[in-house]
């Protein structure tokens, strides 16, 4: 199977929509609205197609410098277990360098998978939880 990575791919509300309900990754599928804005708004998106179908994203926000938070990354139910996020991974860290710090928030159903692709727990880390 080849998948395709590209970091300048057009990307729709619908498909993204579509990626999140196969992937399990919880997100307002349901507001179009708020997807285009999470896409619009993001400076750094990788995206991972198979056969022109969307099968994985890494969505983030960074300056290129110091931090990255890696906002989103999801993999379709059917494509999981196949390198496909940890390349995702791997295409951001790339394109944003060593000297920038790569950071997300893991729901806990992942929190398995996020050491086996190289990154490190922290603790050192605090929020305001988003309303809806």
């Amino acid at each position: 199977m080849i998948i395709h990575y590209r970091e300048d791919a057009s990307l729709e509300a619908e498909q993204l929509a579509e990626l999140f309900r196969n992937s399990g990754i919880r997100r307002p599928t349901e507001d179009l609205g708020r997807l285009r804005l999470m896409i619009d708004n993001s400076n750094l998106i990788v995206t991972a197609w198979h056969e022109g179908r969307l099968v994985g994203i890494a969505r983030a926000l960074t300056d290129f410098s110091w931090c990255c938070y890696l906002s989103d990354l999801a993999v379709d139910l059917d494509y999981q277990r196949r390198g496909i996020g940890r390349e995702l991974v791997r295409l951001v860290r790339a394109r944003t360098g060593e000297t920038c710090s790569l950071i997300l928030n893991s729901a806990p159903g992942a929190m398995e998978y996020y050491p086996k692709i190289g990154l490190e727990a922290i603790e050192n880390g605090w929020m305001i939880k988003r309303a809806r």
